[in-house]
Order: C-alpha cells, then sequence, then structure tokens
C-alpha cells in the first residue's frame, strides 16, 4: 500500500513538473518573439548608428618643435637694384598691385633690390621669372637661395649672427613696407619679415600673427635673432616688434617719421611696454 501510493504520488509530481517546463518554453518564445517584433520595428523607424574607432592621430614628438616650425624659403627671384628706399618701394608696389608677393630690402652692396616669392627648385623659379619677363613686368633677374646650406656646422648660431647682420643693414634707412607714401610710416613687422625672408625662414606678415606663432622665450634667456614684441598702441596688445641682437639691444622700425634703429629693452619706454619674446628656429 505504501508503495503503491508512493509512486502514485512521484507520477503525479512529474506530471507537475512537465507542465511547467511547457509553460516556461512557452514563455521563453512568446519573449523572443516580442523582442523580434520590438528590434524590427526600432529599426524600421529609427536610423542605424555605427560607432566607429578612428585611429589615433599621432602626436608630434616634440609639441614646441611643431609649433615654432617655420616654412623655409628654398629659391626665390630677385630683381632691380635701386639708390633709394622710395625707388624701390615703388617697384615692389607695383608688382603685389599686379598679385605678386613682392618686398624690398638693403642689399650688402649698399643697393636696394626686390625679391618676390618662394619655390621648391631652381627650375620652377626660372619659369616663373621668364613667365613675368614675357609679361614685360619684370627686367633682368636673379635666381636666389637663401636659406643657409645645410652644411654648416652650427646652423642655428649662424642663421642667428646672418639675422642680426641684415638687420644691421637696414638700420638709418627711412623703411616703408610695399610704397613710398610717407604717411604709410614705418612698418615693424614687414621690417622682420622682410630680414627673415632675406634669410629663408617664411615669418607671417603682422606682429599679432608673428607673436603667437614662435616659441616663449623668457626674457634672460634671449637669444640673437629673436623677436621681442610690445604694446605700443594703448590697448595693452602687441601692436609693435624688434629683432634682439644682444646686450638688451634690439633694430626695429619705431614708427612713422622715424628710421629704423638699434633701441634698448632697459629703456623706460620699452622695457614698460615689453609683452614677451618668441623664437622660431
Amino acid at each position: 500500500m505504501l508503495c503503491n501510493h508512493g509512486v502514485g504520488f512521484t507520477a503525479k509530481r512529474d506530471d507537475m513538473l512537465f507542465v511547467k517546463l511547457i509553460s516556461n518554453w512557452l514563455k521563453l518564445i512568446s519573449i523572443g518573439v516580442l523582442m523580434s517584433v520590438m528590434l524590427w520595428v526600432t529599426a524600421c523607424t529609427s536610423p542605424t548608428v555605427i560607432i566607429s574607432h578612428p585611429e589615433p592621430v599621432p602626436q608630434p614628438s616634440n609639441t614646441i618643435a611643431s609649433q615654432t616650425q617655420l616654412t623655409t624659403i628654398p629659391f626665390t627671384i630677385q630683381v632691380g637694384a635701386f639708390t633709394t628706399t622710395e625707388r624701390a618701394a615703388r617697384y615692389a608696389l607695383g608688382l603685389q598691385q599686379q598679385g605678386v608677393d613682392a618686398y624690398y630690402f638693403i642689399d650688402t652692396d649698399g643697393l636696394f633690390k626686390v625679391r618676390f616669392e618662394r619655390f621648391k627648385n631652381k627650375a620652377a623659379a626660372r619659369r616663373r621669372a621668364l613667365e613675368l619677363q614675357t609679361l614685360g613686368r619684370i627686367g633682368d633677374f636673379y635666381i636666389i637661395q637663401p636659406a643657409l646650406a645645410k652644411r654648416q656646422i652650427n646652423p642655428r648660431t649662424s642663421l642667428q649672427m646672418k639675422i642680426v647682420q641684415t638687420a644691421h643693414r637696414f638700420v638709418g634707412t627711412a623703411y616703408r613696407w610695399g610704397g613710398a607714401s610717407s604717411s604709410r610710416g614705418f612698418d615693424c613687422s614687414g621690417l622682420t619679415m622682410t630680414v627673415y625672408r632675406l634669410n629663408g625662414l617664411e615669418l607671417p606678415r603682422n606682429s599679432r600673427s608673428q607673436f603667437k606663432t614662435g616659441a616663449h622665450i623668457q626674457k634672460s634667456a634671449l637669444q640673437k635673432g629673436d623677436l621681442v614684441f610690445f604694446a605700443t598702441d594703448g590697448r595693452g596688445r602687441v601692436s609693435h616688434v624688434g629683432i634682439y641682437t644682444g646686450q638688451s639691444q634690439f633694430i626695429h622700425a619705431p614708427g612713422r617719421g622715424k628710421r629704423i634703429r638699434t633701441s634698448s629693452l632697459s629703456n623706460g619706454y620699452y622695457k614698460k611696454r615689453y609683452m614677451g619674446a618668441r623664437r622660431y628656429f
């Protein structure tokens, strides 16, 4: 009796377990179907979002170098030989008005000459010069390689000295950027840009852009060829620039009615308005 009763109880329990298994299985199927429908609806009503993982952008190994690297000028074209600033300035301005990036300078022989544009190789420079010569815009020309040769034992020191030597050639000159009109006065950033270009470096045109480009240099760490900046317009922002020549001295175009000169950083006027220094090589 007990044995028979026990068997019957076991059979009922197995039936109940079977029923529960079937019920759970049906529930799982229902949930699966429901989820499939929801995914299908979502796919039809919402845009597909693709998450991509772009390759990391490589960072420069030397951040300062990447910020201060100036474009070099391998070759350029030189024209003209004038005895006065005004004539050279007029010639440069005439080329500018024809879309040529020209600037004038004082050469080592004391004559004022004009250079324009920059080229990767001598052949490209010659093609451009012949084109302008055919159009009657220039006469005789020279292809110049302004950058220092890479074989220099100490290129940094050599470049520093070249920049200072070039700047000294302008001292005493009524330098005017791009024109002979005295109303335009001096252009300090035009002077620094020209000096750098003559030494194969493409410096930005205005003083604020030059200030943003170079590496910050402490006043105590100044070296020859660095640029020094000042706020001279009464607005507390960079508006003037000069070329440091050592011994707390710098060469600059001080303003309208004044010639290019050497001044001192310890001078009360410039000391009060000093904004900082930048280095580009």
